[in-house]
C-alpha cells in the first residue's frame, strides 16, 4: 500500500507545476502591451509570407 501514497504524491506534485507552468505562460502573455502584439503579429506573417513566396518560387 505504500506504494500508492508515492504514486498519489507524485500525481499531485505533477498537476501542481503544471499549473505552476501554466500561470508563468499566462503571466507572460498578459504582460504584452497591444503594440507589442500588433507587432509581432506583423513580424509573424511577414515571415509566413516569405516562406510562402519562396514555395511557390521553387514550385514550376
Amino acid at each position: 500500500m505504500r506504494w500508492w501514497k508515492i504514486l498519489g504524491l507524485a500525481g499531485v506534485a505533477g498537476v501542481a507545476a503544471t499549473g505552476v507552468v501554466i500561470a508563468r505562460a499566462e503571466r507572460r502573455r498578459q504582460a504584452y502591451t497591444p503594440d507589442e502584439i500588433r507587432e509581432r503579429l506583423r513580424a509573424r506573417l511577414e515571415e509566413a509570407s516569405e516562406s510562402e513566396r519562396k514555395a511557390l518560387g521553387q514550385t514550376p
